[in-house]
């Protein structure tokens, strides 16, 4: 099957007509790559606004959500899982504080941090988020092809490794 010229291609035919010496098929899939995530990323924006929530919001949720009860996470933990800096983290704690969602509690084997833990209305919100997030995300996928959503993963999981090779694999 002939597969029609995508805007990475554009680019990379410049890069041809310019520096035909260079070999540029790692661009090629990198540009692929960042194109794809900042495409799907408007689509996922779309899903987590009907829900007055921003990317990071959902993000920050659903992090203290899937930790498991009583849904509750050290600073730490939580801005390490999120890759973000410290200070990131406690103007995002503000915030979410600020709308009922989470709320910050003393941390019993640390007194100089809080606990950061959903509140009722927290997790209220981010299960049925989630439900619509996972939706939206099989909608975006449903055109592959069970072979060529197989294949991406593998693909996928192969960079993955390299690029953060310290990461744990299991539950």
């Amino acid at each position: 099957m002939e597969q029609k010229a995508d805007a990475v291609d554009a680019i990379l035919a410049q890069w041809r007509c310019e520096r035909p010496e260079l070999d540029v098929r790692a661009m090629a899939t990198i540009g692929r790559l960042k194109r794809c995530s900042a495409l799907m990323q408007r689509q996922l924006d779309v899903a987590f606004a009907a829900y007055d929530l921003s990317n990071w919001e959902f993000d920050v949720l659903a992090t203290l959500r899937r930790s498991g009860a009583p849904y509750c996470l050290a600073p730490t933990a939580l801005f390490s899982t999120l890759m973000i800096t410290s200070g990131t983290m406690t103007h995002r704690m503000q915030q979410l504080e600020k709308r009922g969602l989470i709320e910050r509690l003393a941390n019993p084997d640390d007194a100089r941090s809080k606990l950061v833990q959903l509140t009722q209305s927290g997790l209220a919100l981010i299960d049925r988020a989630v439900e619509a997030h996972v939706d939206n995300e099989q909608r975006i996928l449903a055109p592959l092809a069970a072979e060529q959503l197989a294949a991406l993963d593998q693909g996928l999981i192969a960079l993955l490794a390299l690029l953060e090779p310290d990461q744990p694999r299991d539950c």
